[in-house]
């Protein structure tokens, strides 16, 4: 049974969930990546059927992958506070993130969708362009207050279709104790944290830690060396990229990179950072409640270094988005945009994000935020030039993915950066 939490006048009645938001915290869970042409065929059938899903008329859902404990009752504390707002009851149903995308497939199949889904932004688009989402602003929903790049987070070919609570991104976390012992300062650019790196690497310890695996982790963070070096995820050959991915490769020659940083997911970075054995890693905010719960620890934030002076720290921005799925009921669709309303309300951000350790999305939040939360400072300034992986390539994202992938095992086990991501670029023009 799908793990819920339902709120009828005032009641609160929670059933056992299991342990997988906990990634957000720990260890990032390896999606599921569905193919696009079985997503239209499942969500076309759906759509097309022109048969309204047969529901409680008095029970909305909001679909999550909120299964570790604290996530789960955060949400259902906004849910609990959005339902008096709008007096309906609202039902939780969190499954794991990476079998969301293959529930909502099967409950799209059966006509029985949640009323909202929040998706992760980057699976967002291709339920999207296969007709399974409402667009938010037909359903009355304003992007007013919403960074531009935020928007583009959650749209897909122009449309508005997801609502981000929060965003995170990636940023340059830092051992305050031994680079104040080794008299060194922050790196900004790609040649001070080489630089640098490379002086602190002594020992056991390395200088960097990040993660270069073969998975979502490693392509998420080599986003911000691609983007920051003027690279483009459309169009993988070309020497921008080659030069982010040989900047890896000479961190990795010089020491200052372990050699199982080709295996590493941002969990073992910060298993690493944590344990003394790097000095510095690329992470991101869902780290911050596992370093502050380390005694004499002593860490510092910062952002991400650019290639050159002046440069822009461009990251990636992360997290879910809220979105509306074609169901075919016009009334209940306005209700469902209407809990978003509530859910990505300025005091809910706020609040969520100084719970999860995350970015609200509105300007007017964020402000806010920054005063309770000092010590993210910096990310909030990662976040300002940070950008989502699917605005250029849209439902393409998962070829890029995993082709760029398949380049850095490649690249930074021998073979050069160009004729790796040569191969990458073309496993993504055709398809294969």
């Amino acid at each position: 049974m799908t793990p819920a939490t339902s709120y009828r006048k005032g009641t609160t009645v929670t059933e056992p969930s299991p342990d997988g938001r906990i990634r957000r915290r720990s260890r990032r869970t390896s999606r599921i990546v569905v193919p696009l042409t079985v997503v239209s065929a499942i969500v076309a059938g759906t759509v097309l059927s022109g048969c309204a899903q047969q529901r409680d008329e008095d029970v909305y859902t909001v679909m999550n992958s909120s299964t570790d404990e604290s996530y789960h009752r955060w949400d259902g504390d906004t849910l609990e506070r959005c339902s008096k707002q709008l007096g309906i009851t609202i039902e939780q149903q969190s499954v794991p993130a990476a079998q969301l995308m293959t529930k909502a497939l099967r409950m799209a199949s059966s006509k029985s969708l949640p009323d909202v889904l929040q998706l992760d932004a980057s699976e967002m688009p291709t339920f999207a362009e296969a007709g399974g989402l409402i667009p938010l602003k037909d359903l009355g929903l304003s992007t007013t207050d919403i960074p531009e790049g935020i928007v583009d987070f959650g749209s897909f070919d122009g449309k508005y279709y997801g609502a981000a609570r929060t965003v995170n991104t990636l940023a340059l976390f830092y051992n305050k104790d031994t680079l104040a012992k080794a008299g060194l300062e922050v790196p900004t650019t790609w040649a001070e944290m080489q630089s640098t790196a490379k002086q602190l690497t002594q020992g056991k310890r390395y200088g960097l830690a990040l993660s270069a695996g073969g998975a979502e982790d490693g392509v998420f963070q080599f986003t911000p060396f691609m983007w920051s070096n003027g690279g483009d995820e459309s169009k993988l050959d070309t020497p921008e990229v080659a030069e982010a991915l040989d900047y890896w490769k000479a961190l990795l020659k010089d020491g200052s990179l372990s050699k199982s940083t080709v295996n590493w997911t941002q969990a073992d970075v910060n298993d690493q950072f944590m344990a003394g054995n790097a000095a510095m890693m690329i992470n991101g905010p869902w780290q911050v409640e596992t370093l502050n719960a380390k005694k004499g620890l002593n860490w510092g934030i910062a952002e991400i270094p650019v290639p050159e002076a002046g440069d822009d720290s461009v990251g990636p921005l992360g997290g879910g988005v809220l979105t509306v799925p074609n169901t075919g009921d016009t009334e209940r669709e306005r209700t469902a945009a209407k809990i978003i309303g509530c859910m990505a309300g300025e005091q809910e951000q706020i609040t969520y994000a100084l719970n999860s350790w995350m970015v609200p999305a509105n300007t007017k939040a964020a402000a806010v935020w920054r005063t309770k939360a000092p010590e993210l400072a910096a990310l909030a300034g990662q976040v300002a030039t940070a950008r989502s992986r699917t605005a250029k390539v849209g439902a393409q994202w998962s070829s890029v993915s995993l082709a760029l992938q398949s380049a850095f095992q490649s690249a930074l086990t021998g073979q050069s950066s160009e004729a790796a991501l040569k191969r990458a670029q073309q496993q993504v023009t055709s398809g294969n």
